[in-house]
Parts: C-alpha cells; sequence; structure tokens
C-alpha cells in the first residue's frame, strides 16, 4: 500500500483504541463554482485531481472514481480496491459513505461531503467521523488529518481555486 492515510503499527499486545470521544474531523474549503459543477468535479472527475502518488492502495498510474454506489480505486493492472460504499446520495448537494480503503467493511469510518452556495463559489465540506469503527481510531484520525488537507488542495487547484 502506497499510503492512503496509512495507519501506524500498533504496538505488539496493545488492543483496539476506543473510537469513543474522537471529534470528527471536519475540513472545509471554497472552489470558485456553484454548487452543481463544484460537485461534478468532486463526484465525477476524481481521476483527474485525486493526489494518487500520495494517496492510494496502487500507487501513481492507478485511477479513481465514483461507480454506482462505491468509490474505488482500479490499478493499471485492472486489479480493484474499494474505498467506501456510498448510502446516501443527494446530488449536487451531498453524499455519505462508509469508508474503508486498503481495508474492509469491518474496519470502515464514515465520510460526508456537503456542498454550499457561498459568496465567492461553493464551500465543500468533509466530515469525517466513526472513528469506532476504525481497527485504530486514534492512528486513523490523526493519518487522515494529514491526508484530507492535501486531497482537498488538490480538489481546490483542479476547480480552478487558489490555494493557501
Amino acid at each position: 500500500m502506497e499510503n492512503l492515510f496509512s495507519h501506524p503499527e500498533s504496538e505488539p499486545g496493545s488492543s483496539r483504541q476506543d473510537g469513543d470521544g474522537l471529534e470528527p474531523f471536519i475540513i472545509t474549503v471554497v472552489v470558485p463554482t456553484n454548487v452543481s459543477h463544484a460537485f461534478q468535479g468532486f463526484t465525477d472527475h476524481p481521476h483527474l485531481w485525486w493526489p494518487l502518488e500520495l494517496e492510494s492502495v496502487y500507487g501513481e498510474g492507478s485511477h479513481v472514481e465514483f461507480e454506482e454506489n462505491l468509490i474505488l480505486e482500479t490499478a493499471e493492472d485492472g486489479r480493484t480496491s474499494v474505498w467506501g460504499t456510498i448510502d446516501d446520495w443527494q446530488p449536487p448537494l451531498s453524499f455519505h459513505a462508509s469508508w474503508y480503503p486498503a481495508s474492509t467493511p469491518l474496519w470502515s469510518t464514515e465520510i460526508r461531503v456537503v456542498f454550499r452556495a457561498v459568496d465567492g463559489g461553493t464551500e465543500v465540506r468533509l466530515i469525517h467521523d466513526g472513528w469506532e469503527g476504525a481497527e485504530d481510531p486514534a492512528a486513523s484520525r490523526a493519518s487522515y488529518a494529514e491526508g484530507w488537507p492535501r486531497v482537498l488542495e488538490r480538489y481546490v487547484r483542479f476547480m480552478g481555486g487558489a490555494v493557501a
């Protein structure tokens, strides 16, 4: 596995940490376009902006897409990895998914991405929660807190926005 918010190895003999009490990770960006276009850029074209060289199962050269109710990565050799299962699809306003890249639904967390019109474009808010579903909740949250800003920075650039 390349990275995709990789999780540090637990110490031998350590038990699974309790995810209760871990706050949701929330990150908000603004893109200079309308809500419908922002949603479409996020869900129809992730293969054009997702930093697969940094955050993926198969690495650079793979392809990420929303396909039916799945978020899926496909390697150049045809192998696939399901990153998540979409269970609430409300275009162009939001979607919710169980999130388990490089893992299984047994160890899933939850993401919701919400698109809202604001002055200057569309606010895109990603809420990552459900840490109790992760194998190592605290490490997972810390890893995603590092990874999501890199991912959304690429999305903002793809949508024509300025990155701080």
